[in-house]
């Protein structure tokens, strides 16, 4: 474990981005890539389009569900060994896959297991770029979440590809030997230990609150002392309350709940983009092709919107920079249904893509901003956590409104509102805060007011005795005057 005063924003953790950029590739990019298996799943065993579309709302759940199991490892064992583990499962589960006989089988392998699998990789592989930068944090997270759009551009028409050579059971075998470079990736992530992580006993008895007299107690004592035991106990609940206090703040809440709305936006168009592209008579390479574009315009919304949000005229206003790219989102998705062949969709991929890119790019800045380093896997695990109930419910609910209204409007209009409703939640958020500042600003300006014309006051009042007193002092002088004359 390297130790650091504060982030080296360089050396090794250029590496950690290159990992982090693999472990995306492997993670988020096969995982829209299941979306181009829907159509397959849905002829092989014939079911609708609600039943088909649990196996990518299951991956996505699992994910997000157990990140703060995946955080919880990289805390307390090590992010090396967490994305190892996660690596296996992952790759056991595609594996297993492609040997399913019902879609039960699929919700179990392909869903559970691989979205475990997943979920141990993802969030402390992020996390641990949030470690290595500070002042090129948010370019460092574009380059290392880019890895989703690039996966994407290459992967889906190879996996196109591969299902008309190899079948749907042949591509996922694949798939599954590849996902094995997720311990690659785990095997780069170096530990690196600041300033302000305070995780160990020894270093716990080196905050303040601890007397010098008990540190040399606790040191001269055996380990096996009862006293000893009780010390740990402390600091383990001590360290376990401070991984999660952040959860009590209020900017932290109002970022949560605007990510529930805006994850249940996002999730189905990476389902449905292909089956309505094929709905509207588009050809089979086409629709792969507009994921393909999705994924390359994600890239170049990853990088350049990290490298804007890290220049100095724009470094302040990440947080309006996050909402305007949720909101644009939005207005894709409310236009999507009026877009009904090849030569439109390609628009709505690039603008789709590009903000798409932007705003995965400033999630964990914006979580980072809030919570601060020291709590960033903690809190990134809760994020990423608080996406698995709308990936779980969102694509079922889009299929079950498909088949219902025999269209993907009611559909698309749900996932448009849903993102910009997200946007407006944390503009009115920090609107609010702004006008609470202005307030307590203008009730400290009344205070020191008060305060200055009080001394005044005192001082005027004095001044005025003190003459009042110099006026009969001077009369009495005079009127003896006039007597004695």
């Amino acid at each position: 474990r390297v130790r650091h005063i504060g982030p080296p924003d360089g050396g090794w953790g250029w590496m950690i981005v290159a990992g982090c950029f693999l472990v995306t590739i492997c993670t988020r990019a096969v995982t829209r890539c299941i979306s181009i298996f829907f159509v397959e799943f849905q002829a092989y065993f014939g079911q609708d389009y609600a039943r088909t579309a649990w196996i990518h709302s299951i991956v996505d759940c699992a994910t997000m569900l157990c990140a703060p199991l995946g955080s919880l490892i990289s805390n307390h064992v090590s992010c090396q060994v967490g994305i190892m583990l996660g690596g296996l499962l992952a790759s056991s589960g595609l594996i297993l896959s492609s040997f399913a006989t019902s879609l039960e089988h699929l919700y179990l392998s392909l869903g559970v297991l691989t979205g475990l699998g997943f979920a141990l990789c993802y969030s402390p592989a992020i996390a641990m770029v949030g470690k290595y930068f500070n002042k090129r944090k948010a370019l460092a997270y574009g380059i290392a979440m880019s890895g989703s759009g690039i996966g994407t551009f290459i992967l889906a028409p190879v996996v196109q590809l591969l299902i008309e050579q190899f079948s749907w059971r042949g591509a996922l075998l694949i798939l599954g030997g590849f996902v094995l470079n997720l311990c690659v990736c785990g095997a780069l992530m170096r530990p690196i230990s600041l300033k302000e992580d305070r995780k160990t006993v020894p270093e716990f008895l080196e905050q303040d609150h601890v007397s010098e007299t008990e540190k040399q107690d606790l040191k001269q004592m055996s380990i096996c002392s009862p006293l000893i035991k009780v010390w740990s106990r402390e600091c383990l609940c001590y360290c376990s309350w401070k991984e999660y206090d952040f959860l009590l703040m209020p900017g932290f809440m109002v970022l949560a709940v605007s990510v529930l709305f805006m994850a249940y936006g996002c999730s189905p168009l990476f389902v449905y983009l292909v089956p309505y592209a094929l709905s509207v008579g588009v050809s089979h390479h086409q629709a792969a092709f507009l994921m393909s574009i999705l994924g390359v315009i994600d890239i170049i919304g990853n990088i350049t919107f990290g490298w804007l949000t890290d220049r100095r005229c724009l470094k302040k206003h990440r947080y309006f920079c996050y909402l305007f790219a949720v909101g644009m989102d939005g207005l894709c998705c409310l236009f999507l249904p009026v877009l009904q062949n090849f030569p439109l969709l390609v628009p709505f991929s690039f603008t789709f893509g590009y903000f798409d890119g932007a705003y995965v790019t400033l999630i964990p800045v914006m979580t980072a901003d809030v919570v601060g380093t020291s709590s960033l896997s903690s809190a990134l695990g809760v994020v990423y956590f608080l996406h698995a109930i709308p990936y779980l419910v969102s694509p079922p609910v889009a299929g079950w409104l498909v088949d219902t209204t025999g269209s993907y409007t009611a559909s698309f209009l749900l996932c448009g509102f849903s993102m910009i409703f997200s946007s407006t939640l944390l503009c009115f958020a920090r609107l609010a805060k702004k006008i609470k500042k202005a307030h307590l600003r203008s009730l400290t300006n009344d205070t020191v007011m008060k305060q200055h014309m009080w001394k005044n006051g005192a001082i005027a009042y004095s001044v005025t005795a003190e003459l009042d007193q110099k006026d009969v002092e001077f009369l009495a002088v005079d009127t003896n005057r006039c007597s004695n004359r």
